[in-house]
């Protein structure tokens, strides 16, 4: 995943079959003590399938034979350099046709990972830009917050008028002043409702 790159939010049954196989690879590595080395594979592999949009017709075409799918995996598996486990990984992937999926698995293994080592990203979005040492500063709050580390992705948005919004874990914290006056209104609808 590139630095700018937010995670996605993982939801519905693909994502609960993703969550699935990369807890599956997690535990596997961590008991091989591999962890590091299948993540820096999954990240290779998600930038390639990112970059070729032909394996999309290879993960999902319906007519595809498996032979001919897992022979394009084990091409691709003896051509790039990856741990075993990843490779073996892949090869399971594709025997039970879920390619399609992978990209998910990946985002989830990259998830949970990050969850564990208590790294978390947050979305900051702003109506100026700030400098870095506020940012630094916002980084070092929200870490203490998370008791992990915090990255930024800060983007702007001068709509909000002023102050800022920040999406961190489920968390949604909403200090903007395009926020306060959205709240001030609905507060203020429904005392006339009342009335």
């Amino acid at each position: 995943m590139s630095d700018t790159q937010m995670p996605k939010i993982l939801a519905g049954d693909h994502a609960i079959l993703a969550r699935r196989y990369a807890s599956a690879l997690y535990d596997l590595a961590h008991e091989k003590k591999a962890i590091d080395a299948v993540a820096a594979d999954l990240a290779a592999l998600h930038d390639a399938i990112a970059a070729h949009p032909e394996y999309r017709v290879l993960a999902t075409h319906p007519r595809l034979p498996s032979s001919a799918i897992f022979k394009t995996i084990r091409a691709l598996v003896a051509a790039v350099k990856m741990n075993e486990l990843t490779s073996s990984f892949l090869l399971l992937v594709a025997r039970n046709r879920r390619l399609a999926q992978l990209g998910l698995m990946i985002e989830a293994f990259q998830a949970d990972l990050a969850k564990r080592r208590g790294e978390y990203t947050a979305r900051i979005t702003v109506a100026k830009a700030m400098t870095k040492t506020q940012e630094k500063h916002l980084a070092e709050q929200l870490g203490k917050m998370m008791k992990g580390t915090v990255k930024l992705v800060v983007e702007e948005d001068d709509t909000l008028i002023g102050g800022l919004v920040v999406t961190l874990d489920s968390r949604l914290i909403d200090a903007s002043i395009k926020g306060k006056l959205a709240r001030l209104e609905r507060q203020l609808k429904s005392q006339q409702e009342a009335a």
